[in-house]
């Protein structure tokens, strides 16, 4: 049985690229643009890890994070960021780990 991977990310391209990579290492990969619409989708059918930008739209990285711990404390959770891991003095992946990333 295939690992079911979840990829939020507001970049269709960064997403396409990923579910490539992904696929091609043998993973079913599903694709949402924002946090809002990663939940919606593990609602319906959960995936085992998600994979998740830090910086979107709707709900960020940071809040998806803490919703998925909430609702789906068995998920995974591996937090990116291309947006670099300091803005404005905050350290984003440190908080994403501190989060449950």
């Amino acid at each position: 049985m295939k690992r079911r991977l979840l990829v939020a990310d507001d970049s269709a391209d960064m997403r396409e690229s990923l579910k490539l990579v992904l696929e091609r290492a043998g993973y079913e990969v599903a694709l949402a643009a924002d946090g809002t619409r990663a939940l919606e989708m593990q609602r319906l059918r959960p995936a085992d890890v998600l994979i998740t930008d830090i910086f979107m739209p709707e709900r960020d990285g940071l809040e998806t994070i803490t919703s998925f711990r909430r609702e789906f404390p068995q998920t995974r959770i591996i937090a990116m960021s291309g947006g670099g891991v300091r803005v404005g003095g905050k350290l984003y992946l440190e908080t994403a780990g501190i989060a449950g990333a």
